[in-house]
């Protein structure tokens, strides 16, 4: 039977990391392994991962960033499959059985499954990401610069054949992070990819973020859509030199366009929120309109929230703009 390594890259997160190690040693599948590689961290993580002994592989490196982490973990790896698992997120019992049903199945490159919000006491919020699948080859729009509805980097699992022909990234002092951008579209640019309609995990979102507005778990509603420019830049690279393939300049997701939309409009004056409508709108309206991951209604119930930063009364216009722009926000702001 084929087997699934649980790789946790962890940096400072004592917090949280022995649930994450607990949730990866609890799976029902019996084929499993769990490595866990510390990124250099000066908090009590060395202590607990110490703890598991030989029930898992322990790796300390010295801080490189998740990148590092991502490439050493892939050059370890001695089965066929693994799941990358954030060290502040967790797995649920059957996620990796119900994930290798569907590779014993398919030859696929990549499966991937819903992740519920977590808080910072591992209580479901009662959302959860994403809320869009796909299944087969997503390569097509790729290479016309979608980006195809993904969960967070422990939402997915991969064939480490696929991984092996983008992987390793390089390692710059512009590139220590996102190591999960280049291994969801990189997989899918070698192969199939299959979703499973249920949540299978926890992804962990702080109250903090929760009451306001987030893009990707980031604090900065600007910072991260400057850093997904610069990992398509890198992924087109990585896809001309090792693939042979064409990725175009430009790429279109809804969640770059959100993230941008929130900082242009959130808490803003009437003014700026109607201007930012007239003259700089135009992208987030394609990625929502031409959407080829999207249905009808989805696409109109988008254009009808987004139009409510035009409203007067800017508790309303705020309350649309944490709505579309942070899952957790949904529940917090009833």
């Amino acid at each position: 039977m084929k087997e699934m390594t649980v790789v946790i890259c962890n940096y400072n997160y004592e917090q949280f990391l022995g649930e994450a190690i607990d949730s990866a040693l609890s799976q029902d599948y019996v084929h499993t392994r769990v490595m866990v590689i510390d990124d250099g961290s000066t908090d009590r993580s060395r202590a607990i991962m110490e703890r598991y002994g030989s029930r898992i592989t322990s790796i300390f490196k010295d801080n490189g960033g998740q990148v590092s982490a991502y490439n050493l973990g892939l050059h370890l790896v001695e089965t066929d499959h693994v799941l990358f698992l954030d060290a502040d997120d967790v797995l649920y019992p059957d996620a990796v059985t119900k994930v290798m049903q569907r590779f014993n199945r398919e030859n696929l490159a990549k499966v991937q499954f819903r992740l519920d919000i977590i808080d910072q006491t591992s209580r479901c919020t009662g959302g959860y990401v994403p809320h869009s699948g796909i299944d087969g080859d997503c390569r097509k729009p790729l290479l016309d610069g979608w980006l195809y509805p993904s969960p967070p980097a422990s939402g997915n699992a991969y064939s480490v054949t696929a991984l092996r022909k983008i992987f390793p990234v390089p390692e710059t002092a512009n590139s220590r992070y996102g190591a999960d951008f280049y291994a969801i579209y990189g997989a899918a640019l070698v192969g199939p990819v299959s979703s499973i309609p249920m949540s299978l995990g926890g992804y962990r979102v702080s109250h903090s973020r929760g009451r306001g507005v987030s893009f990707a778990n980031s604090d900065s509603t600007t910072k991260a859509p400057r850093a997904l420019a610069s990992r398509w830049a890198t992924l087109r690279e990585m896809a001309s030199r090792r693939l042979g393939m064409q990725l175009p300049s430009d790429f279109y997701d809804f969640a770059h366009e959100r993230a941008i939309f929130c900082s242009c409009v959130y808490q803003a004056p009437l003014t700026t929120r109607w201007r930012w409508m007239f003259s700089d709108s135009h992208a987030y309206f394609h990625t929502i309109l031409a959407n080829p991951f999207w249905s009808l209604k989805k696409k109109v119930g988008t254009l009808v929230l987004s139009s409510l930063c035009l409203v007067p009364y800017s508790p309303i216009a705020d309350y649309a703009v944490r709505y579309l722009c942070n899952p957790l926000a949904r529940r917090n702001a009833r």
